[in-house]
């Protein structure tokens, strides 16, 4: 069981609960904890905001791969051992579209345990028991290899003619109309969320059950028809040729793919 020490200690660089960081600083970043264990996911969230880290929990390996689909973290703190799907094969799916840090908080202390995990693509291992203020300094660490400019997800995009701005949830033509005022596209609030997914992940398969959990949640991964009849309404708003998309692409049998 880790230590409970949830006052930041000198050298951690994320400030206390008593106020904001220094002027100019980073958003919090957003830490997913993936852990059955009620105390230890207590404590881990104790420690995680104390330092002004925004924490999300999941207690099973499906439910991880939900949470990360929808609200994609800047790291993971993954334990092996859960109750439905083995923590190995949740990195392995994870790693099909996600690329940030996954650090593995594990009972399990075998050589092959470690290799494997690694092998899959997890950054970093850590055994139980552990000291809470080492696990903390390994996250700092995977985040400063993670955080070099231009790796944020994108929040602008382009499909044909029309300019997609995540962050206003609006889309635009790309040539001003006379008056210099833009023609604008409405979507439904179920496109946007598929196409803030597929756009946060340029040029990688994102698969069909993945989109589906995180649009309408872990009991709709078999509604296929879901995805066909959203992704063709999509192309005939965005694509200049509905029929031969360049952008808003079906991978058959896979999932689909957004290519700039």
């Amino acid at each position: 069981m880790a230590e409970l020490a949830s006052a930041p200690r000198p050298g951690d660089p994320r400030p206390g609960p008593e106020g904001p960081g220094p002027e100019g600083s980073h958003r919090p970043s957003g830490i997913l904890i993936v852990e059955d264990e009620a105390e230890l996911v207590r404590a881990l969230r104790i420690n995680l905001r104390a330092r002004q880290y925004e924490v999300m929990t999941a207690g099973t390996g499906r439910e991880a791969l939900a949470v990360a689909a929808s609200h994609p973290p800047e790291a993971i703190i993954l334990d092996l051992g859960l109750p439905d799907i083995d923590g190995t094969e949740v990195i392995v799916q994870l790693r099909q579209w996600y690329r940030a840090p996954i650090i593995v908080l594990s009972g399990r202390t075998s050589p092959g345990d470690k290799i494997g995990a690694l092998d899959v693509g997890a950054d970093d291992y850590v055994t139980k028991p552990f000291a809470m203020a080492e696990l903390l300094a390994r996250l700092r660490a995977v985040l400063r290899r993670d955080g070099e400019p231009g790796q944020g997800q994108p929040r602008q995009a382009r499909i044909g003619r029309w300019l997609i701005d995540l962050t206003a949830y609006q889309v635009q033509h790309a040539e001003t109309g006379e008056g210099g005022e833009r023609e604008t596209l409405r979507l439904t609030p179920t496109e946007w969320r598929i196409l803030e997914i597929l756009l946060a992940r340029p040029g990688r398969l994102v698969g069909s059950a993945q989109l589906l959990t995180a649009v309408w949640g872990p009991g709709f991964q078999q509604r296929t028809n879901y995805l066909r009849f959203h992704m063709a309404r999509l192309r005939r708003k965005l694509e200049d040729n509905p029929a031969r998309p360049r952008h808003l692409l079906t991978e058959p049998g896979m999932g689909y793919r957004y290519q700039p």
